[in-house]
């Protein structure tokens, strides 16, 4: 699924084959999660294969590391050069982009004292989700602000990840809504969230959040279309039987909602300022104009 006997990756300023690639048992990142990574994509423009937002990506892979005490020494630059020379390799436009930030063995619980870059790109064709999902509050909680670092996209926290999402698979959903330890509407499990009331959008202000990439994107595309959005600390009940809500990440990109734990979201889709910017958000990432959008708006 992610990679065959011709794959390329780079590991630690190499280009080797995937299949071929090796790491050590004993690694802290293996046995602690001690690990930090970046979800990144590309995609096949009228002016060629581009990569998303990708220094603002591999900015925050190095505030990473930096925050979990890792040695880093890669620069920005350096990690776009090697993407780019990667997907080429692979013959690659439309991609998934993982960079993932290893530890060397050490069984102690201390910082890392060596670290690794590793680079894998996949095929992407978007189905990460699907639009009108149907989400559930979930009982898990977001780590806990004072517990971990959570501005940092660290691996280990995404088993939290893990279980609030087959949680809700389990349970007949197709997604969570993970909430703070206050009972403030969080994110799902790997994505930021917004609803939309009264022409208007709302998101989860940050202190338990993942502030992502794509959520700042969003609030530059609402910029240019005078769309009005707001930060704040909300409970589910606010949310529920909103006028429309929708995920949004980089391999997401920008997901509708149907409903939140059976409550309907009122508008059609279609007829929603939501649906404004996940056109607009695929414009952007096509390099294409969405000017139009703003004269659009009245009829929403």
């Amino acid at each position: 699924m992610y990679y065959n006997d011709d794959s390329v990756l780079f590991f630690d300023g190499e280009y080797v084959k995937a299949k071929e690639a090796k790491t050590d048992l004993y690694g802290q990142s293996l046995h602690y999660g001690y690990a930090v990574f970046e979800g990144i994509k590309s995609y096949k423009t009228a002016n060629g294969t581009k990569i998303f937002k990708a220094e603002e990506h591999y900015d925050r892979l190095r505030r990473s590391a930096q925050t979990m005490m890792m040695p880093f020494d890669y620069s920005t630059e350096e990690m776009v050069e090697a993407t780019y020379k990667l997907l080429e390799i692979n013959n690659l436009s439309n991609a998934y982009i993982r960079p993932l930030v290893i530890c060397s063995p050490n069984m102690a619980l201390s910082k890392g004292q060596k670290s690794f870059l590793v680079i894998e790109v996949w095929n992407w064709d978007n189905g990460y989700m699907a639009n009108q999902m149907r989400i559930m509050t979930s009982s898990f909680e977001r780590p806990n602000p004072k517990a971990f670092k959570v501005e940092a996209k660290v691996s280990g926290h995404y088993v939290n990840s893990i279980l609030a999402c087959q949680e809700a698979k389990d349970k007949g959903f197709d997604e969570a809504l993970v909430l703070d330890a206050d009972g403030n509407v969080a994110e799902s499990s790997g994505a930021n969230i917004f609803f939309e009331r009264d022409g208007k959008l709302f998101t989860p202000a940050k202190g338990s959040i993942l502030p992502g990439i794509t959520r700042a994107t969003v609030f530059e595309i609402c910029d240019q279309l005078g769309i009005p959005y707001e930060e704040k600390f909300f409970k589910p009940e606010e949310m529920k039987g909103a006028d429309a809500g929708f995920f949004c990440g980089t391999a997401a990109e920008i997901v509708a909602l149907g409903s939140l734990d059976d409550v309907p979201f009122k508008l059609n889709w279609e007829e929603s300022l939501a649906s404004k910017v996940q056109t607009a958000y695929r414009h952007l990432v096509l390099e294409e104009d969405y000017s139009y959008l703003k004269s659009n708006l009245q009829y929403v």
